[in-house]
């Protein structure tokens, strides 16, 4: 079998006055003038996409070429990953596949919660206010993701292409097949972009209803709401993945399994890296426009006059929702593709490849059910501590759902392994091993945050360490407090990671090699998959930060403080004692909350991407050594190639945290530019509708600029690298992943310390306005590419490298064989240049130029 086959495996405060017509025109004119002032992009990104195809089809054809003769008719490939039949097995009194069927209804079960709580949400109260803005706001998400969905489709395009021209030309699959193949990398990025739908439709729902919940002064109504809305997600978008997946094993034909995996796979990772890049870029870019004019002109938190506070809300939604969601959905789907196909590769014996497939997927329906079982439990709980009180810590409950999900779950996974896989070739012991190794996972999934929380909740000292090194130091040695903070939680996450793979390595030894090959590695695929084991809570967590943070700008730019006859009204209509400054201080404070529980799900999510991609690069590793028989040797330092690869990841990792900060910092530039140039704080309420969709305009352009350079950059050198040696490209992907998870703890947990310290400052201290303040909000958008655009993104970058650069080295290995390595190797320098270019546009095509600069001739033609 090949390697691929090996592993089947993106401000307006309107109130009482916006006027509804002038609602619906500004929507309906925002997509007209988005579309027009991105045709320059899209422009550039069409013809780039035409020539980057039509070098590709050139090198391939002539790869093709080369192989005409003596190419097999029946290469191996992803076609050729066959599922065994499951109906042969007995689980439970019934075969494997009529007890997975069951599951569909679980899925279905998952998809109701979330439209019910979905429906829930869109009928709480709401004063028109706050959902006129929260309206405006979804209407300028949907601008940004009808925009991503057109560059989606550029991208899948360009994909296409790619599959066409290596499944049918080079390895002489049928129309059907490849037709298979396409088919399901669309369905992956429909789903990614799909959820990334409901997310925000869901969110910006729940971002008035919470801002409105403030108004009694209660703070348990704006600690649910935003769970809800989280929750919601979060069963969702596990319930559809999980579907698609079952249909997928128990519906298509098993010879087509292969395909249809690999291509949902593909998807979804492409779908999940552009959202994820792109989003991040728009969401900073937002969020420092509008934070740096607090600064400028000594203005309030989210003030209406401010025009790029809209831009902020979309981007809340954009980066800490459509990314999150969408990462997420790749993130359950391919580490359980990767699982599926070491089943099929690493275990010799039918019977228990059956058991283990039916096992995996029955934990996976049992993990859906125990994160509804743990949050009904929960929110019982939180309702009788904190319904009536006047005061609560808003994280404490977030802190339980997350341990208790992790406990029932851990309960559920010993329970269901002893029924499902009692005995396991004819070792009846491996049922509660397997369970141990998938608890260290969900274990991590508890413990991660709380190491995360240390580094980044305000009541931690590293985050009060930065307040107080501000007070004295200023922006600069809050800067260095937040850098600190970073690395410790690198130190103390990465040992954490070891120690419970470590204890999943140890449990392995114990008989699971009788049974598969590279037992070790199996483990460490089943570490990732039970980091995913509350994989609704983790989401719901996460999505719970956009919507605290939503809900405190609806409230400022409402304005409902100042509609007049107000506190009559709210009395009239919903019999609210309105409590205005008690609101404001309860909305900072969850929103604190917020910022500490986004950064507790960014390491979980890299940490799949981490470990679950040690059994994808197995995958190549057992096709480069012949089932580890030879060439082995090659896996060593002394293998000059594999040691270079090692090299050349970190240098990709740091060029990528460069690329994607770089296009925060120029689409910023613009984006302080324009707003200082027309915020009219003399003479308005509020901004203008057109200067607040400008401002969405130069976020959604620079993101999408800066997605472009860094998509095709990585895409040739994934190319590029993998044709240069098997073994080079193998220390690559090994590298990229090392390096890519320290990189991205690092600026995850700096990045949310230099965030809450700013919380700190502005809501236990009240000394907005200061000095201090001030310092801490240089720190705070220092720290917002680091947390939220290039931390993140590390996550599907290193899963779209890693999946993608499994077509590129069989490829390369192929085309060595029937051509001899020159060939090889001059693609592999066509595919380094194009990809450099793209490197060198994305700062010399996306650095910041000034109006004098512009006029310097000599300097422009060589930019």
């Amino acid at each position: 079998m090949s390697i691929a086959g090996r592993v089947g495996f993106v401000t307006v405060g309107a109130g009482s006055r916006f006027r509804a017509e002038e609602l619906r025109r500004g929507a309906s004119s925002q997509f007209a003038r988005v579309n027009k002032l991105l045709a320059n992009t899209f422009s550039f990104a069409r013809r780039g996409a035409k020539v980057l195809a039509a070098l590709s089809a050139l090198v391939f054809a002539s790869a093709a070429a080369a192989m005409a003769q003596g190419a097999p008719e029946t290469a191996g490939g992803e076609a050729n990953l066959k599922l065994p039949d499951l109906s042969q097995v007995n689980f439970l009194g019934t075969d494997g596949h009529t007890l997975l069927l069951y599951g569909i209804l679980f899925c279905i079960f998952g998809l109701l919660f979330g439209l019910t709580i979905y429906r829930r949400l869109k009928n709480l109260p709401v004063h028109r206010a706050m959902r006129e803005i929260s309206e405006l706001i979804y209407e300028t998400c949907k601008t940004y993701l009808i925009t991503q969905g057109k560059f989606l489709l550029l991208l899948e395009s360009f994909i296409a292409v790619i599959i066409v021209l290596y499944f049918g030309v080079l390895l002489h699959y049928e129309a059907l097949r490849v037709g298979v193949i396409f088919l399901f990398s669309v369905l992956g990025i429909a789903g990614s972009y799909g959820v990334a739908w409901f997310g925000i439709r869901v969110n910006t729902f729940a971002n008035s209803r919470t801002a409105f919940a403030g108004l009694r002064g209660k703070p348990y109504p704006i600690y649910k709401i935003p769970l809800d809305a989280g929750m919601s997600i979060g069963m969702m978008l596990i319930s559809v993945e999980l579907l698609m997946m079952l249909l997928i094993l128990l519906f298509v034909p098993r010879d087509y399994a292969g395909p249809c995996f690999i291509g949902f796979a593909i998807g979804e990772s492409l779908g999940a890296a552009a959202l994820r890049i792109a989003g991040g870029i728009f969401t900073k870019i937002a969020d420092i426009g509008a934070d740096l004019m607090k600064i400028v002109f000594k203005i309030k938190e989210d003030d209406a006059r401010n025009p790029g506070v809209i831009a902020d809300c979309t981007g809340d939604n954009a980066g800490d929702s459509v990314g999150p969601s969408a990462d997420g959905f790749e993130t359950y789907g391919v580490t359980g593709v990767a699982l599926i196909t070491f089943i099929l590769l690493g275990v010799k014996s039918p019977t228990v490849q059956v058991q283990l497939l039916v096992w995996i997927f029955v934990m996976r329906i049992a993990m859906l059910v125990a994160s509804a079982l743990a949050f009904f439990i929960n929110s019982a709980i939180a309702k009788a501590r904190y319904a009536n009180a006047d005061e609560m810590n808003f994280e404490a409950p977030l802190t339980s759902l997350v341990w208790l999900t992790s406990i029932v779950s851990i309960a559920m996974t010993y329970a269901i392994s002893y029924l499902i896989i009692p005995s396991l070739g004819d070792d009846s012991t491996q049922w509660w091993k397997l369970a141990t190794i998938i608890s260290c996972g969900t274990l991590a999934g508890a413990v991660i945050p709380e190491l995360v929380k240390v580094f980044t909740s305000t009541e931690s000292r590293h985050v009060r360490e930065v307040v107080t090194s501000a007070r004295e130091g200023g922006a600069s040695l809050g800067i260095l407090s937040g850098f600190v903070a970073g690395n410790f939680s690198g130190y103390y996450l990465g040992l954490a990671m070891v120690a419970l793979m470590s204890i999943g390595y140890l449990v392995s030894l114990g008989g699971l090699g009788n049974l598969m090959i590279a037992a070790p590695v199996f483990a460490f695929g089943l570490v990732a998959f039970g980091f995913l084991g509350m994989g609704p809570v983790t989401i719901a967590v996460d999505s719970y930060g956009p919507v605290t943070d939503n809900a405190q700008s609806v409230y400022e730019l409402s304005m409902i403080e100042q509609i007049p006859g107000i506190q009559q009204e709210l009395k009239r209509d919903f019999n609210i004692d309105v409590r205005f400054e008690r609101a404001k201080d309860l909305l900072e404070e969850n929103d604190g909350a917020g910022n500490t529980f986004k950064a507790t799900a960014k390491p979980v999510l890299i940490g799949t991407a981490v470990v679950g991609a040690t059994t994808m690069i197995f995958s190549i590793i057992m096709a480069l050594t012949n089932g580890i028989t030879e060439n082995v040797d090659k896996l060593s330092l002394l293998h000059a190639p594999f040691f270079l690869g090692l090299i050349t990841g970190g240098a990709m990792i740091y060029w990528f945290t460069g690329a994607s900060t770089q296009a925060v910092t120029t689409g910023a530039y613009r984006a302080v530019e324009f707003i200082k140039a027309n915020i009219n704080l003399e003479s308005s309420e509020k901004a203008s509708v057109e200067d607040s969709k400008k401002v969405v305009e130069i976020c959604t352009r620079y993101a999408q600029k800066g997605m472009l350079n860094i998509f095709i950059a990585v895409f040739f050198a994934t190319l590029a690298f993998a044709f240069v040696e098997p073994f080079f490209f193998v220390g690559y992907l090994i590298s990229i992943a090392i390096f890519g998870l320290y990189q991205a703890i690092f600026m995850a947990d700096a990045g949310a310390a230099w965030d809450n310290a700013k919380k700190i400052v502005e809501v236990e201290l009240k000394q907005k306005g200061t000095e201090l303040h001030a310092a801490t909000v240089v720190g705070d958008t220092v720290g917002d590419p680091f947390k939220d655009t290039s931390s993140v993104a590390l996550n599907p970058v290193i899963k779209f490298t890693t999946l993608f650069g499994l077509l590129a080295v069989e490829l390369a290995v192929q085309l060595t064989t029937q051509s001899g390595a020159l060939l090889t190797h001059l693609l592999a320098a066509v595919f380094f240049v194009i990809s450099f270019v793209f490197v060198y546009r994305s700062f010399y095509g996306m650095r910041i130029r000034t109006a004098e600069a512009a006029e310097e001739p000599v300097r422009a033609a060589a930019d």
